[in-house]
């Protein structure tokens, strides 16, 4: 076993783990008095979602298997409401815990339904894909989507803990994979240009699970954000950051019905929040944006004629503020700022700087 623990510091701090063959330490990352743990995870994961049962059965907890449908499917109040249900006839009390295991979408439901359950319990969270453990997972965000957009519907709460098995993402399909290698890049221009650097030096060993710089790239991105929101949790200021490239990405996202990888639409929206900060007087991150996404694999353009549907989604975007828009956009490397208020004509200018 080989394990790195990455401390997220606030008011309720966790440890996330990070490593090969560290399914034994998931029984530590639960607080004491535990008898229940109901495990949640797409009904698509019996085979990784196995051996997570088996090893809490084997430390002594009564465990109770919660299949739900994979991807954003899972994230919907009817879904949340059969769990709610479930949890009710196993008796989960105060005392016991959820377990969430898969990708973002289901952690993301996992930390919801742990966080309303009898208003709050705890979770920890198991991802299996690149996404999840760089992001989704990690930082205490949780939520359900609505038809007027995603995530509108959430809560706060910080897990118990997070286990991130790195040798579950040998199995991800390479599209997955390199789709998630977005929020890894993100944070290279929001914080940590390092992980621009090692991508970079060789772009086709980043897209594999087993390249070279894989563990150090997760790791990387995984202290970006909790450096973030250790400081802030409840998104009042600093963690506003980490949305950079998110507004048109979930608006994306929305006109696509969620058909598009999250990942893919992060990598659009990041070239748009680079074009809205050349646009604006701000840094100029526009050609080295499109080159380490293109070289990677990730899309840096979209269809021209959605622009109005676009705009009428990103109003319902989580940083407005009444009527007044606000995008992340960057004033140099590392250095994120944001932009509020900006007029209708640039806005639709930086699009034009994007379009197929």
């Amino acid at each position: 076993m080989s394990a790195t623990r990455i401390t997220v510091n606030g008011d309720s701090p966790y440890d996330v783990v990070v490593g090969t063959g560290v399914l034994a330490e998931l029984a530590t990352l639960l607080r004491p008095g535990v008898r229940t743990v109901a495990v949640i995870r797409p009904e698509t994961l019996p085979e990784i979602a196995g051996p997570v049962g088996a090893a809490l059965s084997e430390a002594g907890y009564e465990v109770t298997d919660l299949p739900v449908p994979d991807g954003e499917q899972a994230k919907t109040v009817e879904v949340a409401a059969g769990l709610w249900s479930a949890l009710g006839r196993h008796g989960v009390t105060r005392s016991d815990a959820v377990v969430g295991v898969g990708g973002g979408a289901t952690t993301d439901l996992a930390g919801f339904v742990a966080g309303t359950w009898l208003r709050g319990i705890q979770v920890v969270l198991v991802p299996t894909t690149l996404l999840a453990m760089v992001d989704a997972a990690v930082g205490g965000k949780n939520g359900i989507d609505t038809p007027e957009g995603k995530n509108l519907v959430g809560t706060f709460l910080p897990p118990a803990g997070v286990l991130c098995e790195l040798e579950t993402l040998a199995s991800m399909p390479r599209r997955d994979y390199v789709a998630g290698l977005a929020e890894i890049i993100k944070g290279g221009f929001i914080a940590d240009p390092e992980i621009l650097t090692l991508i970079e030096a060789d772009p086709e060993a980043a897209t594999r699970p087993d390249g070279p710089h894989t563990r150090e790239l997760i790791e990387r991105k995984i202290r970006v954000k909790a450096d973030v929101v250790g400081a802030d949790l409840r998104e009042a200021g600093l963690r506003e950051i980490l949305n950079y490239g998110h507004t048109l990405a979930h608006a994306i996202e929305r006109e696509e019905h969620y058909g598009i990888r999250h990942g893919e639409a992060v990598a659009i929206g990041m070239v748009y929040a680079a074009e809205l900060s050349r646009l604006a007087g701000r840094a100029d991150l526009v050609d080295r944006t499109r080159s380490i996404l293109t070289a990677v694999g990730l899309p840096t353009t979209y269809q021209a004629g959605a622009w109005p549907h676009l705009r009428d989604h990103m109003r319902l975007d989580k940083k407005n503020r009444g009527a007044k828009q606000r995008f992340v956009v960057l004033d140099a490397l590392a250095r994120p700022g944001r932009l509020e208020g900006p007029s209708e004509e640039l806005l639709e200018a930086a699009y034009k700087e994007i379009c197929a």
